[in-house]
Formats: C-alpha cells, structure tokens, sequence
C-alpha cells in the first residue's frame, strides 16, 4: 500500500493585487515535502509573485493586497506567524545571483550571525556543511577567506544557496537560478537540488520547460495569474489536459 505524500504547503483560494492589477486570481494548489515542484509560463503570469507570497516578501511591495489562505506545515502564515519567522522556514535564491561583499565564508556565516551565532567552530561546521550541500566546497575550500564577488557567475549562485541553506529552511524558492548560467553552471546547480530533495521541499519558477522537465517532480502551468494545471512532470510534458499547456510546452506561444 503506497503512503499518501506528506503536505508540506497548501495554497487556497490565493488573488493578489497591486493596486488595481490583479496578478494572480484562485490559485490552489498543494506542495508536497521533499518535492520539486517546477513553475512555468509565459511572462507576467504571476509566477514571481507566487514565490514572493509564499515567504512573504510580497510584503515589501507597496500598494499590495493579499487574498487567500497559504498553510506551512498546516499553519497560515499570514494569520499565525510573523514574516521574519516565515523568510527563516523558507528561503529564497533569486535569479541573479547577490553575493555580499564579504569572504567566501562570511557569506554563508551571515545569516546564522544574524541569529546571534557567533561560535567560531559551530560556524566553521555551518559554513562548510552549507558549501558541501550546494556543490561548492571543493571549488572553494582553500579561499574561504577571498571575496565572494570574485566567483564565476555559476559559483555565486551556488554560494547564494548556500548562504540560503545556512539559516536552515525547509522550503527553498528558486527564482529562475540558472537564467544567466551556461549550461554547465546550471548542471551543478540542478544536482544540488536533487541532492537538497532529501532533507528540503524545492520550489522552482523558470523559463526554461526543459529544466521543469527535468528537475520537477510535479509541474505548474500559470497563464495571466491563472493557474491552468498542475500534475506530475511526465504527464504535463507528453499528455497535458488543457490545451493551453500543451501550446506552452510545445513552443507554439510563450
């Protein structure tokens, strides 16, 4: 007897405006633990939006109204927790990668020194745990001390997980990772996701159908704030349901 998958994220009935654009309309859908749920569309289909709902970043946008329920672990995050507590359980890596301009090290430390961990050793353990799960520590080990500024375009992306993973999240939202990656930059930046499946639930807006296809363990379709389907990746890629994905995945429009 196959267990029924363990929610982790439950969106219901979600509209969000900026002023009087409405940018998403209904969306509900559930994410399960330890999935990739890829995210897909055209642009300005709300995809971006979703996520920054989902950490409660869209806070930060003036003239903002959000309605609808979304549920961590079967708690709503905009009723029963504050935002500084949602953006620690989920964590956000954003399309361009935003090293500080620290050391290598002292970008992965910020966040637990921000937390008021300031143990050298169990920092030393964090920084290097964090580099090892993003794929990272190799290239990087024997210069921890140097600027993260100075890392190729595919390695601060891979630090910037890693500073994400440091503060220890359960969800990471990933905006579009790899859109100015070449593709072997992007290869070692999937691997780490599917590495990151055993202990994090992943959630990955992109352009790209073909890394939906083969990160995602399910798929998303938005179209105009709407969302059209939502099913496992096999499925949405060679049998969608609606018409409108098939168009999309299919390169007849997007």
């Amino acid at each position: 007897m196959v267990s029924e998958p363990l929610l982790k994220i439950e969106v219901k009935s979600l509209n969000v405006h900026y002023g009087s654009l409405q940018v998403l309309k209904d969306v509900t859908l559930s994410v399960n633990k330890n999935e990739i749920l890829g995210v897909i569309g055209p642009a300005n289909s709300g995809k971006t939006s979703f996520l920054r709902v989902l950490n409660r970043l869209i806070d930060l946008t003036p003239d903002v109204r959000v309605r609808g329920e979304v549920h961590l672990d079967g708690i709503n995050i905009y009723a029963k927790m504050n935002a500084e507590e949602v953006r620690k359980r989920v964590g956000m890596v954003f399309a361009l990668p935003q090293p500080l301009p620290l050391s290598i090290f002292d970008n992965v430390a910020y966040g637990p020194r921000r937390h008021g961990l300031h143990h050298a050793g169990k920092l030393a353990e964090i920084v290097e745990k964090s580099l090892k799960a993003a794929f990272l520590w190799d290239e990087v080990k024997d210069r921890l001390s140097t600027s993260g500024m100075q890392l190729s375009g595919g390695q601060q992306q891979r630090l910037c997980i890693a500073r994400t993973l440091a503060v220890e999240p359960e969800v990471i939202l990933y905006d579009e990772p790899c859109s100015g990656l070449d593709p072997i930059s992007t290869a070692k930046v999937e691997a780490a996701m599917f590495e990151l499946k055993k202990r994090y639930t992943q959630i990955l807006v992109t352009n790209n159908v073909k890394q939906a296809a083969r990160v995602g363990d399910r798929v998303a379709f938005f179209l105009m704030g709407e969302l059209v389907e939502i099913d496992q990746a096999g499925r949405i890629f060679t049998a969608p349901r609606d018409k409108r994905t098939d168009d999309y995945v299919t390169g007849r429009f997007g």
